[in-house]
């Protein structure tokens, strides 16, 4: 029978040297594999396990339970958040109320090329907002993702090296494997009709799509926050606030504003 991977988290209630020793013994005595540990935060442990049931997890859940020098925190399968976790040793912040809101700063670029990346393997639509001030590194994460995913990214609209403003496509670029990628502040302030109707076509294929300053691309088109199936918050340090003031100030902003990013 294959085996199936299982996700365990623990906190440590009372640490002694031979801790992790006695509970690897613990698994192997179970017959249950060990794929990977890490800490994933401040006295826990994150493990990747291989089991051949669900009866041998019980049984290891139930053991567990009873020794007093841990705390299981979670045993599940595991979710895309457990697996990033392990890797890097520190879990994804996520909204407390908004559960699709995923927040980062510029120190955890690489766990966020990573958290991208597996998102953009994913077959099928999926729109993907990204929120961050100029120069945080938003359209950088997304073109590293994209080359982690094995994919192909287009920019729809952008101002990565000059301002781009796509108003068609050529045949092999309507391809479901490719990535599309639109900065919403200059397709709302900058587009032609032309141009809106790329984006229409381009919400109907079945690809991903990466919108930049979601906020201000559902301002003024049909598209609602609703729509996106993540967003994500990118920020300098964890207390920078993220405004928009200088383009509702400006319509026509400066490229020294947002018009221009400095990669």
């Amino acid at each position: 029978m294959e085996k199936t991977e299982w996700y365990l988290e623990y906190e440590i209630q009372k640490n002694r040297p031979g801790l992790l020793g006695d509970i690897s013994s613990l698994l192997g005595m179970l017959s249950i594999n060990i794929v990977t540990i890490n800490g994933v935060d401040e006295g826990r442990r994150g493990l990747l396990i291989l089991a051949k049931d669900h009866e041998q997890i019980e049984r290891l859940k139930s053991i567990l339970n009873t020794m007093d020098t841990i705390k299981v925190i979670k045993l599940r399968e595991p979710k895309l958040r457990d697996r990033l976790a392990v890797r890097h040793g520190r879990y994804i912040q996520r909204d407390a109320d908004d559960k699709k809101t995923f927040r980062f700063v510029r120190d955890e670029l690489g766990l966020l090329v990573d958290f991208m990346a597996e998102l953009f393997k994913q077959e099928g639509h999926k729109l993907i907002g990204i929120r961050g001030m100029p120069r945080v590194g938003k359209t950088e994460s997304i073109v590293a993702s994209s080359v982690c995913a094995n994919k192909r990214w287009l920019f729809v609209s952008s101002t990565l090296l000059k301002q781009t403003i796509r108003n068609q496509l050529i045949e092999d670029e309507y391809n479901e494997n490719n990535l599309f990628i639109i900065d919403g502040i200059v397709s709302t302030r900058r587009a032609n009709e032309r141009h809106w109707q790329l984006v229409r076509e381009i919400m109907r294929l079945p690809a991903v799509k990466v919108v930049e300053h979601p906020d201000i691309f559902v301002q003024n088109t049909e598209y609602s926050l609703n729509d996106f199936d993540y967003i994500i918050e990118l920020r300098h340090d964890p207390d920078e606030e993220i405004t928009y003031d200088v383009v509702e100030k400006n319509n026509m902003f400066s490229e020294s504003d947002f018009g221009g990013f400095d990669f």
